[in-house]
């Protein structure tokens, strides 16, 4: 089957997206962006580069498909581009008519657990939403998920990342309103099971996990994993709305949009017991949500550096070794294995319980900076005498570190090369103020060990140059990095797709024997 999907580049639609490939359909992904990550799927996707809001973009967009998956859709406004009237409604209405241009039969609709009675501007949306997809001249699925949480979600992704770097978290009305969240790949595989399954249409399907929670569970959980205690930060719910609005004038991210303390503040759990159609219509055992969330505290997405603010600069620091009793491939070896004997004090890789102490390669590190808690790089690419680490999410700086040992006529050299800005402009004065120096610092402190352990001596001492990238070399470093980023991606999905094959013939065997135990 050949699948539509839109805003295939989020949260939700990329895991959809590999669960259908896992599956054994073939996908045309519809993003603003869809050209840019669309390879990072080895094969059976591609591309509609078209915003909901140009007709003429989309015209076209679901030609020779049999499904449209429409995921594509805002939790914030951005006047005047992006309103949750323009977006949510009106590029609902233009996908089902393009559908119904095209002759697509069936239609599955990503709406949200509580739009048929949320009084929020984003489930007024919703429910507006929902009413122009029951118009669809076909079969449609409307899917109503709870509280949806994954690598780069826009609520509990973030509370990890600000109770890994800030001494204190806002926490609206005490904390304690309640949520049902569901963990992303859960809801994936109810998609693929709504694709699949024609026994399904004319009918709205509320998914969540089996537990409820709160702000301050989540928080507890999550300290937990990091073993960060952060000062909690009452804000009082009248108070939430005004903090949302005064924080997103100074760039700052809160976990809570206005539209979601409202949702909060309503309870947005599945009301009717029996009802969650995740266990009982698709017979999904739901993840726990302590399972859950230690997957998202490594899968955080990369912090690139064009998400960073002020100048883009490459940094290196390098040690030449005379003398050394290992060959460079040995030293990196070395290096590589006792990472975290080797970091200085400033850089605390035993920072949270379970976190890799060796580099491998896609692992992510987790480690304790002064001043600015845990932070996190990801293993990008990994050869004999090579690593390149990228910062997650989180991290004071927008960029990569690359260690490389190699053999420089009669000399080892060992070096470390940076090409980062930093991530915000509070991080921007920190590096001002204190952090430049410090970095400085660590980096010669490791030199000086990893010349210990070569057995040979400094031809001089670690040395150090700086430059500033110009637009070109910038251009040309981002490239790099997405590149590293993409391939990685594409080495996991081609693995989480592996068994499209087997899964496929054992649906079409399930299909031909779909009786009375698939119906509701």
């Amino acid at each position: 089957m050949k699948v539509l999907v839109t805003g295939g580049t989020g949260v939700i639609g990329q895991s959809a997206v590999t669960e259908l490939l896992r599956c054994g359909h073939t996908i045309r992904v519809l993003s603003r962006s869809a050209q840019e990550v669309t390879s990072q799927w080895p094969e059976g996707v591609e591309a509609w580069q078209a915003a909901l809001t140009d007709q003429s973009e989309l015209r076209g967009c679901a030609e020779g498909c049999d499904l449209v998956l429409h995921v594509a859709g805002i939790i914030e406004e951005s006047p005047p581009d992006s309103t949750y009237e323009l977006i949510n409604v009106e590029g609902t209405r233009s996908i089902v008519r393009e559908a119904e241009r095209c002759k697509v039969g069936r239609f599955i609709y990503m709406s949200s657990l509580g739009a048929d009675t949320g009084m929020s501007p984003y489930h007024r949306s919703k429910r507006r939403a929902e009413e122009v997809v029951r118009g669809f001249a076909g079969g449609w699925i409307i899917l109503r998920p709870g509280n949806v949480y994954g690598p780069g979600d826009d609520v509990i992704s973030l509370l990890l990342t600000m109770v890994r770097t800030m001494p204190a978290v806002p926490v609206v009305g005490g904390g304690d309103h309640q949520f049902q969240p569901i963990w992303v790949e859960d809801l994936a595989k109810a998609i693929g099971e709504s694709v699949r399954r024609t026994d399904l249409h004319g009918q709205v399907l509320e998914l969540a996990g089996e537990e409820r929670t709160s702000l301050n569970d989540v928080l507890t959980r999550v300290s937990e994993i990091t073993g960060r205690q952060p000062a909690r930060l009452p804000i009082p719910t009248f108070l939430a709305n005004v903090g949302v609005s005064m924080a997103s004038m100074l760039g700052v991210k809160l976990p809570l949009t206005e539209s979601q303390v409202t949702m909060l503040t309503e309870g947005n759990w599945i009301k009717t017991p029996g009802t969650n159609a995740l266990t009982g219509v698709f017979r999904i055992k739901p993840t726990p949500l302590d399972s859950g969330l230690r997957k998202l505290a490594d899968s955080l997405p990369e912090q690139m550096p064009d998400k960073g603010v002020g100048a883009f600069k490459r940094k290196r620091y390098w040690i030449d070794i005379a003398g050394s009793q290992l060959t460079a491939d040995e030293l990196f070896a070395r290096f590589r294995m006792r990472f975290a004997e080797l970091m200085p004090v400033t850089m605390d890789v035993r920072a949270e319980p379970d976190t890799p102490l060796v580099l491998e390669k896609t692992s992510t590190i987790t480690m304790k900076l002064p001043v600015r808690g845990n932070v996190q790089v990801r293993v990008e690419e990994l050869t004999a005498r090579e690593a390149v680490l990228i910062t997650v999410a989180g991290h004071p700086l927008a960029g990569a570190v690359r260690f490389l040992a190699e053999q420089v006529g009669d000399l080892l050299r060992f070096q470390v090369q940076l090409y980062d800005r930093p991530a915000n402009l509070a991080d921007w004065v920190l590096m001002r103020a204190l952090g430049e120096s410090v970095q400085a610092s660590s980096w010669e402190i490791m030199l000086q060990k990893l010349l210990a352990e070569s057995g040979g001596s400094a031809d001089k001492p670690v040395q150090h140059d700086e430059e500033t990238l110009d637009g070109d070399k910038t251009e040309r470093v981002e490239a790099w990095l997405r590149d590293l980023i993409l391939a990685r991606k594409r080495e996991q999905n081609s693995a989480a797709t592996a068994t499209t094959t087997k899964k496929s013939a054992k649906h079409e065997r399930a299909e031909s024997t779909l009786g009375e135990d698939a119906m509701i």
